[in-house]
């Protein structure tokens, strides 16, 4: 066969919506208290009493993550995978010794079969230690070749793949190309049936794990024929299959060891038996694998922000300005109380979140993507503070502060190494998009007809029926609730008080709900275009959802007598400090400068602003702004490095 010519799929803004929207899950089967949240119904019945891992999926964890800390103690060198900029195959034969390929994978596959839980609490630990090796460990499970055979694959696929990643083989997940990101109905990677086969030409952008890995996730396009309705599909490809070619190992701001590449398939046979479900299928199992896979990414968060807690105490102890150690001076503290309350509190999102999937009693598929959201955010924010706090030892790199004699602290590196977080799996732009159309789904469910253009007179006077129906009933009880009542939620109360935190997230659950339908009703069909309202709802629902599982978890531990009266205290700072920010949001819902913003963007496109260009020098290198990704044969070498 010859290779396809370059021809990108041609679509429109309207047909690229609806691709997206045909992957999404259609249905709520379960109960989800994010989504309630969002609606104006604050359950707290489904997260309290904080749900907990039964004593046997506790035993493993923790035995596993004896040994793994013990492993990134005396194995993993993170400056001089910083310095080096590669994972050495020693730590990665390391990891597959003590079982750490296969965490999530079942004990009959030969995986360690832990938990949502106890994963992500090694992953964050792992990634303490080195945040690459968390990345690859991460790549591998949540969205490589495990998770979406787990999810969706046949028992024969289970049976040929699963024992090789959870032992021996490292596996990636390729979807992105040169062109197409978030938007995937323009994906050009081809499928093309031939006998038994199938014949992959394309090339796949920003790899993670590709230059290293042994087995592929691969999303390709399968032309639609009279027999087949064709689509993108998911494989799972053989790494050293004969035409497939890594062309470049990418380098980046942070995350120096990550193995992250660039691949070109060039008439790949792919066996119909890989094809992972349906033709077509594959934007659905993509967003299906990150309905968990993206805790990864939080659970990770909740690792930098532990260290920056322990950096900044130990450092704003021992540095005195005036008289007293920085620490006891109000505006480095305030960074510290931001830091501890702020890693209190993603530390509860994450394992409340985690639990709830391990449960499987929830669908939880907004609340995965608020603690990816969050995480990542609030992350960067601690980061950012601890570099500050550190001072001009903050800025200095890990190794020139050794080399000067004093203790090598790698916060500048942090920084660096967190930020990709907020775009990878999802940017936060992205992330609002995709939570915001689940947070109104129920409103689209019953009333989209009446804003779709392309709808009958008909339908629409059949949703307006039904939507008269659905709002007579909702709108009248976003009116009270018991965030009015002063004894509302009083088991929240133990030395401090937490009750009231409640109540602030049953008000202004009641009022974030209000507040979109009325937005809904001014602009309707418009609404898709207002990102900036949008976002702001969901930073809100976010705060919300995070000031929930702050005091959830606070009282959990008193209950536990693990440290709960510490635990109430930074419960407490958490809400307090989250509702100056939610108050912010709500008077930016209506008080903002969205309508200038698009103004000025216009005109900066439309070149009325060069001016204000002038007077600099760009040291940009020459070249194209998307390189060509022209299907055919590698013209470069191939730097793939298979860990053996």
């Amino acid at each position: 066969m010859s290779a396809p010519t370059a021809k990108k799929p041609t679509v429109t803004e309207r047909e690229a919506r609806q691709v997206a929207e045909a992957a999404r899950e259609q249905d709520w089967r379960k109960p989800s208290f994010a989504k309630e949240l969002f609606l104006g119904r604050f359950r707290l019945d489904l997260i309290h009493p904080h749900p907990l891992p039964a004593d046997e999926d506790v035993r493993r964890g923790e035995e596993f993550l004896g040994r793994l800390r013990e492993f990134c103690e005396t194995k993993i060198d993170s400056a001089l995978i910083e310095r080096e900029a590669r994972i050495p195959d020693e730590v990665i034969a390391g990891l597959k010794e003590i079982g750490a390929l296969g965490m999530k994978i079942d004990t009959k596959y030969g995986g360690l079969g832990l938990t949502q839980v106890y994963y992500n609490r090694a992953l964050s630990l792992v990634g303490s230690a080195n945040p690459a090796v968390g990345a690859l460990l991460s790549a591998h499970q949540s969205i490589g070749v495990p998770q979406p055979l787990k999810i969706f694959g046949t028992q024969q696929q289970k049976d040929a793949f699963l024992p090789r990643c959870a032992r021996t083989d490292i596996s990636a997940f390729l979807l992105t190309e040169p062109d197409v990101g978030s938007d995937p109905a323009r994906l050009a990677t081809t499928a093309v049936p031939d006998g038994d086969d199938y014949v992959l030409d394309g090339v796949k952008l920003w790899t993670t794990n590709g230059v290293v890995a042994d087995l592929l996730v691969v999303m390709a396009r399968v032309p639609r024929t009279e027999d087949s309705r064709g689509g993108i599909t998911a494989f799972v490809v053989e790494a050293d299959s004969p035409g497939i070619s890594v062309e470049n190992r990418n380098a980046f701001m942070g995350l120096r060891g990550i193995e992250n590449g660039v691949t070109r398939f060039h008439q790949v046979r792919v066996p119909a038996a890989n094809r992972i479900g349906a033709e077509g299928a594959g934007l659905k199992i993509a967003l299906t694998t990150l309905n968990t896979g993206r805790l990864s990414l939080p659970a990770m968060c909740v690792g930098a922000g532990k260290w920056c807690l322990k950096i900044a105490r130990e450092w704003s102890s021992v540095r005195e300005q005036w008289g007293k150690p920085v620490a006891l001076h109000e505006a480095v503290g305030s960074k510290i109380s931001f830091i501890a309350a702020t890693t209190f509190a993603l530390e509860a999102v994450v394992d409340l979140s985690s639990q709830m999937a391990d449960e499987n009693r929830n669908d939880i598929r907004i609340e995965a993507a608020l603690a990816k959201l969050y995480g990542s955010e609030m992350a960067c924010l601690m980061a950012d503070e601890l570099v500050q706090i550190r001072g001009g030892r903050g800025f200095e790199t890990a190794e020139s502060l050794a080399a000067r004699g004093e203790r090598a602290v790698p916060a500048e590196q942090l920084l660096r190494d967190l930020r990709i977080n907020r775009i990878f799996e999802g940017s936060t732009e992205i992330m609002h998009l995709l939570i915001a159309r689940e947070a109104v789904d129920a409103h689209l469910s019953v009333a989209g007809d009446l804003i779709d253009p392309d709808k009958s007179l008909q339908d629409k006077a059949r949703a307006g029926a039904n939507a008269g129906v659905f709002y007579a009933k909702w709108l009248p009880k976003l009116v009270a609730g018991p965030g009015q009542l002063p004894t509302s939620y009083g088991d929240f109360k133990h030395g401090v008080d937490l009750a009231p935190h409640l109540r602030y997230v049953e008000r202004h659950s009641r009022k974030l709900a209000r507040s979109t339908f009325y937005a809904m009703s001014r602009w309707q069909g418009r609404m898709e275009t207002k990102q900036g309202f949008l976002g702001r709802v969901v930073d809100i629902g976010a705060e919300l959802f995070a000031m929930s599982a702050a005091c959830v978890r606070a009282e959990l531990l008193r209950r536990q007598g693990d440290h709960g009266r510490e635990a109430y205290l930074l419960a407490d700072a958490f809400c307090r400090q989250a509702r100056i920010r939610v108050d912010e949001l709500f008077t930016r819902l209506w008080s903002n400068t969205d309508d200038l913003d698009r103004k000025v963007v216009k005109g900066v496109l439309g070149g009325s602003f060069e001016w204000l260009e002038q007077g600099i020098v760009d040291p940009s290198g020459e070249g194209p702004w998307i390189a060509d990704a022209t299907p055919g044969p590698s013209q470069r070498d191939n730097v793939r490095r298979p860990f053996k």
